[in-house]
């Protein structure tokens, strides 16, 4: 029975989609990262986390619905509230545990009187909400990645179903470009649909005090959910999202990710708590870290570098369409001091290097980096 699995691993290999887990290299430039703000090894955020755990040990004992609730959790809860402009917030243990369980949860038949919803949704969102769409079984009629005329002549197309939603990521994690969020806006109010935005990578770095994209809007007249993680721009690990209080209300009697997984750390959601609290001043940050990834997206771009739409600190390079060229061009940055992240379907249909740009990069570390591209451009 094993020969099947082994087979497909095989299979991988040769088509070179085959993946492995790498060993930590230490002394390189890390352009792999999404530890965007540099928050990671933050001295105070770190003292406090490990105050917490002296406190409160270095678990939660069990399911926020049994024994693993703490105060942490609430205080942290009614601060994303607050800072996100809505009635509520409810915690998950990582993006990917929100997304899967708190859309396919929206999306249970036997809450929308058993009505078929439908979900128009953005042909370059996270597996995370595809796997919610899946499992929910759902209509997906997916749209070409922010193109918002095509997602509005769709939606006239089912103008007659009753529950509708759209389904988008704010600042798209592979390809680097944001959302045009007040069209996207206009859209949902106009044809009364859900509104499911996820704000995994724009949390920290966009919209009012680095809150996300969604907080320089009023959505309180639309239904909706925002989502976003603490294990990027944050630096640690975990998820929140902010919605209606009745959708929270909801979220806790139905997502089966909530429902029976344990809690996170108390020390874990401290240390996120700690770092949201200092991210609305670290304007000169964000501010530093969007003008030096301009400036290496012109550089790239001079050079004749294809780095698709991005307009952010998140930068790929398309790569050209040959067996491993990918790989070989991670490697050959490797080598030469540099870690990127290779991109392969089914992540992302087209094969890509990703440059994560971050606060800690400065511009000796743009340089090094364009030198070594351009050497290896002009060896190929």
């Amino acid at each position: 029975m094993l020969e099947c699995y082994k087979n497909y691993c095989n299979k991988l290999q040769d088509g070179g989609l085959y993946r492995s887990i790498e060993k930590p290299k230490q002394g390189l430039i890390d352009f792999s990262t999404n530890d965007y703000l540099n928050l990671r090894n933050n001295k105070e955020i770190l003292e406090f986390a490990i105050e917490l755990a002296h406190q409160q040990g270095i678990g939660s004992g069990g399911s926020r619905l049994l024994s693993g609730n703490h105060e942490i959790f609430e205080k942290f809860e009614s601060q994303i509230a607050i800072d996100k402009k809505s009635e509520s917030a409810l915690i998950f243990s990582s993006g990917f545990q929100a997304n899967f369980s708190a859309l396919s949860a929206l999306l249970n038949k036997e809450a929308l009187s058993y009505q078929e919803p439908v979900l128009f949704f953005d042909r370059s969102n996270h597996s995370s909400l595809y796997q919610a769409a899946f499992l929910s079984r759902s209509k997906l009629i997916r749209f070409r990645h922010n193109d918002m005329q095509n997602l509005e002549d769709l939606i006239k197309e089912h103008k007659g179903v009753k529950y509708k939603f759209i389904v988008t990521e704010t600042l798209f994690g592979m390809d680097g470009d944001i959302l045009p969020l007040q069209d996207v806006i206009s859209i949902a109010r106009k044809y009364n649909t859900f509104l499911y935005i996820d704000e995994a990578h724009a949390t920290g770095i966009l919209g009012n005090d680095g809150y996300g994209l969604s907080t320089d809007y009023n959505l309180d007249d639309i239904p909706h959910l925002i989502m976003g993680t603490f294990s990027k721009a944050l630096g640690g690990s975990g998820a929140y999202v902010a919605c209606p209080r009745i959708i929270r209300d909801y979220l806790i009697n139905k997502a089966a990710g909530f429902i029976y997984s344990t809690a996170p750390a108390p020390i874990i959601i401290g240390a996120a708590y700690k770092a949201w609290k200092m991210m609305k001043d670290m304007y000169k940050e964000r501010n530093a870290l969007l003008f030096n990834a301009s400036s290496l997206r012109k550089r790239l771009k001079n050079l004749g570098f294809d780095i698709g739409v991005s307009n952010s600190h998140i930068i790929p390079i398309m790569v050209k369409n040959r067996f491993n060229y990918v790989l070989e061009l991670k490697a050959f940055l490797a080598d030469s001091g540099i870690v990127v992240s290779a991109i392969r379907p089914p992540t992302s249909q087209k094969e890509k290097i990703r440059i994560s740009f971050c606060a800690h990069h400065n511009k000796e570390d743009i340089n090094f980096l364009i030198n070594i591209l351009c050497n290896y451009d002009k060896s190929n």
